[in-house]
């Protein structure tokens, strides 16, 4: 299976980033920045971003890192991504006005996302099989952190240099397709056959959860 990884060069040229299919297996490698909710908030709503080259770093990161601190400098203890779907909000305003091509994080995201990523010719990766422990092992140097006194570790803006960083997989290419939202179409359009083949009733309806809520 590792031969059939591609490990892309950051940050990502449109000219690679269009060539990429849904579902693809990648790596990446090159300089990486992070970012949570205070980092979407700050650019959109604050127009505070860190004094980062986004042209020479266009890679963010959805993660609150575990860093310690030693007499050598950083070091990271865990990169577990973060959902990336609790961004939505503000998402395709950050990723059209810091030109971003490449987002990863963990599951896929909306609409006002995937229009972003299209309009900027980006991608969103999505976590597959590997777990925070194992990815800050490739991470090859902490170059700096922005914003660590006023947000504190896990929000501050991390910039890390990383070398086939991942598996990860491509869940939104850069036409504006979503690996996810094709799947569940193609269950919902198997789905009756299936009920046939099973002898289960058309109309059968699932329990409904509410979940957090009482009564």
């Amino acid at each position: 299976m590792a031969e059939n990884i591609c490990d892309l060069k950051l940050p990502l040229s449109s000219k690679e980033s269009e060539k990429l299919k849904l579902g693809q297996i990648v790596t990446v490698s090159g300089m990486i920045f992070t970012g949570r909710s205070r980092f979407h908030i700050r650019v959109v709503e604050e127009n505070i971003l860190p004094p980062i080259d986004f042209e020479k770093i266009n890679c963010f990161f959805h993660v609150g890192p575990v860093m310690q601190q030693t007499d050598t400098g950083w070091e990271i203890v865990s990169i577990e991504p973060t959902s990336s779907i609790r961004f939505e909000r503000y998402s395709g305003q950050v990723i059209k006005k810091l030109n971003l091509r490449t987002v990863i994080g963990k599951t896929t995201m909306g609409s006002e996302t995937s229009s972003a990523l299209a309009a900027v010719q980006g991608v969103h990766l999505s976590k597959i099989g590997i777990c925070g422990n194992q990815l800050a092992k490739q991470v090859k140097k902490v170059h700096t952190v922005y914003f660590l006194n006023e947000l504190g570790k896990t929000e501050a803006t991390w910039v890390f240099e990383v070398e086939k960083f991942g598996p990860f997989f491509v869940d939104m290419d850069a036409h504006g397709r979503n690996y996810f939202e094709e799947l569940n179409k193609d269950v919902r359009k198997n789905l009756p056959g299936l009920y046939k083949k099973l002898g289960i009733s058309p109309d059968y309806a699932y329990t409904h959860v509410n979940a957090g809520q009482e009564g």
